[in-house]
């Protein structure tokens, strides 16, 4: 007996499988999606319940018999598409099935015509109920064994005499169940599968949509921020000027600028230089390097005569709306062609470096104050540097200094002493390209990791 149940298995396996693969490659069809969502049209039913019938049909050519009994899996069919496709589907393919069947006769062909019907039906309604949605593996093989158990109780109940419907179900029971569940566990995990693909694949177009939307907002943000640096940088009578920012990210922390007092009734041949460097990166900083650079230019022009003052009431305003700890160090300088002078206030940033060619020596502008927006009421002053025809004043943030090669090395002051003492003969521009070209060279393919600012001025 357990060798007859144990063919019986393997050859309704084999079955199974086939029913499977069919049912695979109907997973795989343009119209599928359709029916995971619950919106299958009449038209796409149809074709379900012709195709779920066919299998039901050939689910019962397996060949083998006991007592007149057909030992099957005919019940697949109708139960995965009532699982999928509903009460309607289920229903159809069931009773083309339970038609198949009825014309074979023998003695369960009542309680098997009946059990294909409420296979494919019981399905459609497990559907139904699961909000029109496949209801996931272990329910479905749950359902597929206690379909199956029912389709025995039936026959224990209907086929005459008792003896001889037990007899059948003891020998059909076993195989029956085990293939047919082995079948909807299949089918439920390849369904399992597909579901879990179109969510990744929904979440992924998700990420590019949003990945999309945030480039588009950075583009923006960047082009904002760009349009917050001077394009062209105006010259007063005994100076030369030029400043360059390049950013780590799209948007960055580093600013530059440059105040013609010239557009207030002040004495001409004056002219206000600031460079900065915020704390942190991307638009956090882009957003602070606005309010700041809009804080110190209204400050610096209504205290055209007086540094220290305007960075006084400058970093009150910064410091109250500082309110997520971000600093900003910055410098700021008049440069005085009347008088010769560079009166400045250093707020923490680095030191701009004063070149002289005539002797060759170099000096720095250190610092007069704290970092800007750290705390109210903080204390600035001035200095007073004087220039000379020639002199060269080179301010950067520390994106020049800090730079790195693939060795992790920094590019460092002394290297950019060096360049500086390299440059006479050249105008601002020349001098600012050959410092910039100098520490590409130096951090080669090494990904940029701060943003980068620098300003030349030459004493004309």
């Amino acid at each position: 007996m357990a060798t007859t149940i144990f063919a019986s298995f393997l050859v309704l396996v084999q079955i199974m499988c086939v029913i499977v693969v069919v049912a695979y490659l109907l997973t795989r069809s343009r119209f599928f999606s359709d029916v995971l969502d619950g919106h299958a049209t009449l038209k796409i039913q149809l074709v379900l319940i012709v195709i779920f019938g066919a299998l039901s049909v050939y689910g019962t050519h397996t060949n083998i018999e006991f007592m007149d009994a057909i030992i099957n899996v005919r019940d697949l069919g109708p139960m995965v598409g009532g699982l999928i496709g509903g009460p309607f589907v289920g229903l159809g393919a069931g009773l083309i099935g339970a038609a198949y069947r009825s014309t074979l006769g023998g003695v369960t062909v009542v309680p098997c015509t009946i059990a294909t019907i409420l296979a494919g039906l019981f399905g459609g309604l497990i559907w139904l109920a699961n909000h029109r949605r496949f209801v996931g593996i272990k329910i479905a093989v749950l359902f597929a064994v206690l379909m199956e158990s029912l389709h025995m109780g039936l026959t224990l109940l209907l086929v005459q005499p008792f003896s001889d419907a037990l007899k059948i179900v003891s020998n059909v029971a076993l195989p029956m169940i085990l293939a047919n569940a082995i079948g909807v566990f299949i089918f439920a995990f390849i369904i399992t599968n597909l579901q879990n693909e179109r969510r990744m694949q929904s979440e992924r177009d998700t990420l590019m949509r949003e990945i999309e939307h945030k480039n588009t907002e950075l583009a923006i943000a960047a082009e904002i921020q760009q349009s917050f640096l001077p394009d062209t940088i105006s010259q007063v009578e005994g100076f030369e000027v030029a400043a360059k920012s390049i950013m780590a990210k799209e948007v960055g922390g580093d600013f530059f600028d440059v105040i013609p007092f010239e557009i207030v009734p002040i004495k001409p041949g004056r002219m206000g230089i600031l460079i900065a460097d915020v704390s942190g990166k991307g638009i956090p900083a882009a957003l602070f390097m606005a309010l700041s650079r809009i804080v110190v230019r209204v400050n610096a022009t209504w205290y055209a005569n007086d540094p220290a003052h305007a960075i006084h009431d400058a970093n009150n305003l910064i410091a109250a709306d500082s309110k997520a700890g971000m600093f900003v160090t910055l410098f700021y300088g008049i440069l005085d062609h009347t008088s010769h002078t560079f009166t400045y206030v250093n707020a923490g940033h680095n030191p701009p470096i004063v070149y002289h060619p005539g002797d060759g020596t170099l000096s720095e502008l250190a610092a007069t104050g704290i970092a800007m927006g750290v705390i109210t009421d903080a204390e600035y002053f001035s200095n007073e540097k004087p220039l000379a025809p020639g002199d060269l004043v080179v301010l950067y943030t520390d994106g020049i200094t800090e730079a790195m090669n693939a060795r992790e090395e920094m590019f460092g002051e002394e290297r950019l002493y060096e360049v500086i003492r390299h440059v006479n003969g050249r105008n601002s521009g020349e001098i600012l390209t050959n410092i910039l070209n100098v520490v590409k060279e130096f951090t080669g393919d090494y990904p940029q990791s701060d943003d980068i600012t620098l300003m030349v001025v030459r004493v004309l």
